[in-house]
């Protein structure tokens, strides 16, 4: 993607990259998109670089991407709501879902304080987008409808390797032989 200039047109969530922190891009200021994959955008305002979800991209100027979860009559939180929210989030690096790249290990909902633990992993420890990709599931997790609080436990037990890969993932990724 061609670096674009755009105006905020509201105030825009973002998170820091690489750290993942949040922050509030101020509506009237100028930024440059640097990046378009997998829904999200990578920009650059005032000398940092942040990460904006695709669902604010009305802020900017852009095309917002729209998660319609389908009501399944549930009382509580969805299970199939919360990966389905999942599966809109891609590697900030490989424009595959964590779901399909086999990133996502467990999925536990406490109904009675409607709160949502994702366990997940990363395809390598020391990824530098880890806590830019941590805090995508906690934003987009959050949407989900009755939710009131996300947390990310990080583990490395078990190693991610590509067999936890579906197969249409390596298809495209181009490791399936």
């Amino acid at each position: 993607m061609q670096q674009i200039m755009a105006d905020t047109k509201r105030d825009c969530p973002a998170r820091r990259v690489p750290s993942g922190e949040p922050f509030i891009i101020p509506a009237g200021n100028f930024l440059t998109i640097n990046q378009s994959l997998g829904g999200n955008y990578t920009v650059t305002f005032q000398g940092n670089m942040y990460r904006i979800d695709g669902t604010d991209a009305d802020a900017i100027g852009q095309t917002p991407e729209v998660i319609e979860f389908i009501d399944d009559g549930s009382e509580g939180v969805s299970e199939a709501q919360v990966r389905q929210a999942l599966d809109t989030i891609y590697d900030p690096e490989i424009p595959i879902s964590i779901v399909e790249l086999g990133l996502i290990y467990d999925v536990q909902i406490d109904q009675e304080t409607a709160a949502v633990k994702v366990v997940m992993t990363l395809t390598a420890p020391g990824c530098g987008m880890g806590p830019v990709l941590v805090s995508d599931v906690e934003y987009r997790v959050a949407k989900v409808p009755r939710v009131s609080s996300v947390s990310v436990a990080l583990v490395f037990d078990p190693p991610w390797s590509r067999e936890m890969m579906s197969e249409e993932a390596q298809l495209e990724a181009g490791l399936f032989f």
